[in-house]
């Protein structure tokens, strides 16, 4: 017989008599102390199979019954932990990728930026006859109309969805309405001044200032409101056009290898955690014309009593404003194309001074 170590039977018998009895430490015929001794019986199937043999207590005055054994009573098939469902990869070329990449760097002091040193406002970079204001006016706006005689470039009139607020917008071209709908620098010139910008050739700025990729049309007052802030201080009020907004920024700073600070970078993830999957934005080529065409409406002139003064240079006499040159009868001045472009001012940065 095998001899096995005394155990207090009321605490583990429930739980150990089985296995014991196959190791044969309990000769079949032991009564455990104070307990029933185990019985077996029989269950014939419909088929009259046998079935197997289950433990159970009886009652020294009543009748067997037959007990479900506990969880430690038997032995039990361990089954194989869920495996969890895998976090899916995330695309590169997104946003989330791209914004890995960038450095992260604090931010350099402001001192020596100059709007001047990115180049003319609205340069025409892309050599296609037409300001960059205009380009982005025809990208952004629906329904615009373009002034006729500028080879489909400047536009008179249009509707604007505003990406920043939500809101739609009528823009009208002239001195006191033209404002209302600004064009915006996505990465405002002084933070990339402060964040790479000023290692950068004048060409090169004068490039990222025109970018499309970088440009939005957007609502006037919100864009004064912005400022020259990063992601970390400013974010556009309607939270649907967040993700773009972030995206467009880290698709600029890659382009131009501008760095972000840690608060930036934070605020970006944060965006972003709503929109994993963010795609990175693309400028393509903007082409001219799109829109109806219509002659811009002016006032009538009075035929001048006197001839126009000539000068020895072949431009037009010099006057301290617009309005002397359009009474005199002369403007307007087309940026690129006319010297006395340089002489006023261009209030609208439509690439025309001395509109009349």
């Amino acid at each position: 017989m095998i001899r096995c170590p005394d155990l207090h039977w009321p605490a583990v018998a429930g739980s150990l008599l089985v296995v014991m009895t196959v190791a044969g430490c309990v000769p079949a015929n032991a009564d455990p102390v104070d307990h029933a001794s185990p019985t077996t019986s029989t269950a014939t199937s419909t088929a009259g199979a046998k079935a197997p043999e289950s433990p159970s207590h009886s009652a020294t005055s009543g009748p067997s019954t037959t007990l479900v054994p506990s969880p430690g009573a038997t032995a039990t098939t361990r089954q194989p932990a869920p495996t969890p469902n895998p976090t899916p990869p995330i695309r590169p070329g997104t946003a989330v990728t791209t914004l890995a990449t960038l450095t992260i760097k604090g931010r350099a002091p402001k001192t020596g930026y100059d709007r001047a040193l990115f180049g003319q406002a609205w340069a025409d970079v892309d050599r296609n006859g037409c300001d960059t204001r205009n380009d982005i006016l025809r990208r952004d706006l629906t329904r615009y109309t373009l002034k006729s005689g500028t080879h489909g470039c400047l536009v008179l009139k249009g509707t604007l969805d505003d990406p920043y607020t939500g809101t739609r917008i009528s823009f009208v071209r002239g001195p006191a309405t033209s404002n209302a709908v600004q064009i915006d620098h996505v990465v405002a010139l002084s933070d990339a001044w402060q964040k790479g910008a000023q290692r950068m050739s004048q060409t090169q700025r004068t490039a990222f200032a025109n970018d499309p990729l970088n440009l939005l049309a957007v609502d006037g007052p919100t864009n004064l409101r912005k400022g020259d802030g990063d992601a970390a201080t400013w974010l556009p009020p309607r939270k649907a056009g967040r993700c773009a907004y972030v995206a467009r920024q880290i698709a600029v700073k890659h382009r131009y290898g501008l760095s972000v600070t840690a608060a930036e970078r934070d605020a970006m993830v944060r965006v972003l955690t709503a929109c994993p999957g963010q795609a990175l934005p693309k400028a393509g080529v903007i082409a001219l014309g799109g829109g109806r065409e219509q002659a811009a409406t002016t006032p009538t002139q009075p035929a001048p009593t006197t001839p126009k003064p000539s000068t020895s240079s072949g431009t037009d006499p010099r006057f301290g404003t617009c309005r002397e040159a359009n009474a005199a009868g002369y403007g307007p001045y087309r940026r690129g194309a006319d010297p006395e472009y340089d002489w006023y001012q261009d209030r609208d940065h439509d690439g025309l001074a001395c509109e009349r």
